[in-house]
Protein backbone atom coordinates (compact mmCIF):
# COMPACT_ATOMS: atom_id res chain seq x y z
CA UNK A 1 0.00 0.00 0.00
CA UNK A 2 1.09 3.58 -0.73
CA UNK A 3 2.73 5.42 2.18
CA UNK A 4 0.62 8.58 2.73
CA UNK A 5 3.71 10.50 3.84
CA UNK A 6 5.42 9.99 0.47
CA UNK A 7 4.82 12.09 -2.63
CA UNK A 8 3.55 10.18 -5.65
CA UNK A 9 4.71 11.00 -9.19
CA UNK A 10 2.82 13.99 -10.58
CA UNK A 11 1.41 14.98 -7.21
CA UNK A 12 3.48 18.15 -6.89
CA UNK A 13 2.55 19.25 -10.42
CA UNK A 14 -1.14 18.64 -9.70
CA UNK A 15 -1.02 20.53 -6.39
CA UNK A 16 0.72 23.44 -8.15
CA UNK A 17 -1.91 23.41 -10.88
CA UNK A 18 -4.71 23.51 -8.28
CA UNK A 19 -3.11 26.45 -6.46
CA UNK A 20 -2.63 28.36 -9.72
CA UNK A 21 -6.19 27.60 -10.83
CA UNK A 22 -7.51 28.83 -7.47
CA UNK A 23 -5.49 32.04 -7.82
CA UNK A 24 -6.84 32.55 -11.35
CA UNK A 25 -10.43 32.00 -10.16
CA UNK A 26 -9.90 34.40 -7.24
CA UNK A 27 -8.67 37.05 -9.67
CA UNK A 28 -11.74 36.52 -11.86
CA UNK A 29 -14.06 36.64 -8.84
CA UNK A 30 -12.39 39.89 -7.77
CA UNK A 31 -13.13 41.28 -11.23
CA UNK A 32 -16.88 40.77 -10.79
CA UNK A 33 -17.36 43.73 -8.46
CA UNK A 34 -13.97 44.32 -6.88
CA UNK A 35 -14.25 44.47 -3.09
CA UNK A 36 -17.06 47.00 -2.77
CA UNK A 37 -19.10 45.48 0.06
CA UNK A 38 -19.97 42.19 1.72
CA UNK A 39 -23.25 42.17 -0.22
CA UNK A 40 -21.59 42.87 -3.59
CA UNK A 41 -22.15 40.32 -6.38
CA UNK A 42 -18.54 39.15 -6.21
CA UNK A 43 -18.37 38.65 -2.43
CA UNK A 44 -19.40 34.97 -2.33
CA UNK A 45 -17.27 33.96 -5.34
CA UNK A 46 -14.29 35.79 -3.79
CA UNK A 47 -14.77 34.11 -0.40
CA UNK A 48 -15.13 30.70 -2.02
CA UNK A 49 -12.10 31.06 -4.28
CA UNK A 50 -10.05 32.53 -1.43
CA UNK A 51 -10.84 29.40 0.63
CA UNK A 52 -9.84 27.31 -2.39
CA UNK A 53 -6.55 29.18 -2.69
CA UNK A 54 -5.73 28.82 1.01
CA UNK A 55 -6.46 25.08 1.08
CA UNK A 56 -4.67 24.48 -2.24
CA UNK A 57 -1.62 26.33 -0.92
CA UNK A 58 -1.63 24.23 2.27
CA UNK A 59 -1.83 21.04 0.19
CA UNK A 60 0.94 22.30 -2.09
CA UNK A 61 3.28 23.08 0.83
CA UNK A 62 2.62 19.68 2.45
CA UNK A 63 3.14 17.94 -0.88
CA UNK A 64 6.42 19.68 -1.62
CA UNK A 65 7.74 18.81 1.86
CA UNK A 66 6.97 15.09 1.46
CA UNK A 67 9.76 12.83 0.18
CA UNK A 68 9.33 11.39 -3.29
CA UNK A 69 8.24 7.75 -3.52
CA UNK A 70 10.88 6.14 -5.74
CA UNK A 71 8.93 2.88 -6.17
CA UNK A 72 6.33 4.39 -8.48
CA UNK A 73 6.61 5.92 -11.93
CA UNK A 74 4.17 8.32 -13.52
CA UNK A 75 3.42 6.36 -16.71
CA UNK A 76 3.27 2.96 -15.05
CA UNK A 77 1.34 3.69 -11.84
CA UNK A 78 -0.44 7.03 -12.28
CA UNK A 79 -1.19 7.46 -15.98
CA UNK A 80 -0.70 4.12 -17.76
CA UNK A 81 -1.02 3.81 -21.55
CA UNK A 82 -4.56 2.35 -21.27
CA UNK A 83 -5.77 5.50 -19.52
CA UNK A 84 -4.15 7.71 -22.15
CA UNK A 85 -5.63 5.62 -24.98
CA UNK A 86 -9.09 5.67 -23.38
CA UNK A 87 -8.87 9.46 -23.04
CA UNK A 88 -7.89 9.80 -26.69
CA UNK A 89 -10.81 7.53 -27.62
CA UNK A 90 -13.21 9.71 -25.60
CA UNK A 91 -12.00 12.86 -27.35
CA UNK A 92 -12.30 11.15 -30.76
CA UNK A 93 -15.81 10.00 -29.80
CA UNK A 94 -16.81 13.57 -28.95
CA UNK A 95 -15.53 14.89 -32.28
CA UNK A 96 -17.04 12.05 -34.34
CA UNK A 97 -20.46 12.07 -32.66
CA UNK A 98 -22.10 14.82 -34.70
CA UNK A 99 -20.75 14.11 -38.22
CA UNK A 100 -20.92 10.30 -38.05
CA UNK A 101 -23.85 9.95 -35.66
CA UNK A 102 -24.67 8.39 -32.33
CA UNK A 103 -25.19 4.77 -33.38
CA UNK A 104 -22.00 4.02 -35.35
CA UNK A 105 -19.77 6.20 -33.17
CA UNK A 106 -21.08 4.70 -29.95
CA UNK A 107 -20.86 1.16 -31.33
CA UNK A 108 -17.19 1.58 -32.26
CA UNK A 109 -16.39 3.31 -28.97
CA UNK A 110 -18.13 0.71 -26.81
CA UNK A 111 -16.66 -2.27 -28.64
CA UNK A 112 -13.13 -0.82 -28.62
CA UNK A 113 -13.39 0.18 -24.94
CA UNK A 114 -14.64 -3.22 -23.85
CA UNK A 115 -11.92 -4.93 -25.88
CA UNK A 116 -9.18 -2.65 -24.51
CA UNK A 117 -10.21 -2.49 -20.87
CA UNK A 118 -11.79 -5.92 -20.48
CA UNK A 119 -9.16 -7.87 -22.41
CA UNK A 120 -11.89 -10.18 -23.71
CA UNK A 121 -12.36 -11.70 -27.17
CA UNK A 122 -13.60 -9.68 -30.12
CA UNK A 123 -16.82 -11.73 -30.16
CA UNK A 124 -17.53 -10.94 -26.52
CA UNK A 125 -16.64 -7.26 -27.00
CA UNK A 126 -18.90 -6.92 -30.05
CA UNK A 127 -21.77 -8.77 -28.37
CA UNK A 128 -21.67 -6.80 -25.12
CA UNK A 129 -21.04 -3.54 -26.96
CA UNK A 130 -24.03 -4.02 -29.24
CA UNK A 131 -26.29 -5.16 -26.36
CA UNK A 132 -25.24 -2.11 -24.37
CA UNK A 133 -25.87 0.17 -27.32
CA UNK A 134 -29.31 -1.38 -27.87
CA UNK A 135 -30.17 -0.82 -24.20
CA UNK A 136 -28.93 2.77 -24.25
CA UNK A 137 -30.80 3.46 -27.50
CA UNK A 138 -34.07 1.96 -26.25
CA UNK A 139 -33.98 3.85 -22.96
CA UNK A 140 -32.90 7.25 -24.24
CA UNK A 141 -34.22 7.41 -27.81
CA UNK A 142 -37.40 5.34 -27.65
CA UNK A 143 -38.58 5.71 -24.03
CA UNK A 144 -37.33 9.22 -23.18
CA UNK A 145 -37.35 10.43 -26.84
CA UNK A 146 -33.96 12.11 -26.54
CA UNK A 147 -32.73 13.21 -29.95
CA UNK A 148 -29.34 11.73 -30.79
CA UNK A 149 -27.12 12.94 -33.64
CA UNK A 150 -28.28 10.92 -36.68
CA UNK A 151 -25.15 11.30 -38.82
CA UNK A 152 -24.79 8.68 -41.54
CA UNK A 153 -27.52 6.34 -40.25
CA UNK A 154 -31.01 7.15 -41.63
CA UNK A 155 -32.54 6.69 -38.20
CA UNK A 156 -35.78 8.54 -38.96
CA UNK A 157 -36.52 6.32 -41.94
CA UNK A 158 -35.73 3.18 -39.94
CA UNK A 159 -38.06 4.23 -37.12
CA UNK A 160 -40.80 5.13 -39.63
CA UNK A 161 -40.41 1.68 -41.23
CA UNK A 162 -40.84 0.02 -37.82
CA UNK A 163 -43.92 2.15 -37.11
CA UNK A 164 -45.43 1.12 -40.46
CA UNK A 165 -44.50 -2.51 -39.80
CA UNK A 166 -46.28 -2.41 -36.45
CA UNK A 167 -49.30 -0.66 -38.01
CA UNK A 168 -48.82 2.61 -36.12
CA UNK A 169 -47.74 4.73 -39.08
CA UNK A 170 -49.87 6.45 -41.72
Amino acid sequence: MQDPKRRRPGEAAFATLMALASLFLLWNAFGISRFEALSAPGAIPMATTFAMLVTATIVLVKTLRAPVDKRETFFRDILPPKVILTTVMLVAYAFALKPIGFLPTSAVFLIASIRLLGRRSWGFSIGIGMLSLLGIYLVFRIIFTVLMPAGIVPEGEILAWFHRLLGRGN
